[in-house]
């Protein structure tokens, strides 16, 4: 897997849900702040609703364009053999004889996508297994208590960094 193409798709996805959003966020805006959002009476709440709308939309674009700055920075080449993860590794781990991968990325945490048919996820070094994948090597194994549900524990072998 080319991790600079990974990358470059991934702020790509972000790119187009800045564009959605920031045409979402111009709407509700423009709807705020327009005569027919004008209260009524003391109940009409129509403006300030929208102009709430308009306030969460915009810190949201610019939590996406934050996202978006931070990845450009990410190193786009492959890690030196024996590399410790760190953030910005992309790894491949196999659990239970199933194989995924993983951006560890300071920011983006919870999005997924293809690149070339495989199916990338992105982890935050907050997340439990980005935590227990910090500082770890090719090779290694990891184990992670089960969710608060119950369940037995999770375990991860790191079969190629880059």
């Amino acid at each position: 897997m080319n991790k600079a193409l990974l990358i470059e798709k991934l702020e790509a996805e972000l790119r187009r849900e800045l564009e959605t959003l920031s045409q979402a966020a111009l709407a509700a805006r423009e709807a705020a702040t327009h005569a027919e959002s004008r209260a009524e009476d003391r109940h009409d709440t129509r403006g300030l609703e929208a102009s709430y709308l308009a306030g969460a939309q915009a810190a949201r674009v610019a939590e996406i364009e934050r996202q978006i700055q931070i990845l450009q920075q990410i190193p786009r080449g492959a890690c030196a053999p024996g590399s410790k993860i760190a953030s910005g590794t992309l790894v491949e781990l196999e659990s239970a004889g199933n194989l995924s991968l993983c951006l560890l990325s300071p920011t983006g945490g919870g999005l997924a996508f293809t690149v070339d048919g495989m199916r990338v996820q992105v982890i935050t070094p907050q997340s439990p297994l980005g935590e227990a994948l910090l500082g770890s090597v090719k090779g290694e194994t990891l184990e992670l208590d089960p969710p608060a549900g119950g369940g037995a524990p999770r375990v991860y072998r790191i079969v190629s960094v880059q």
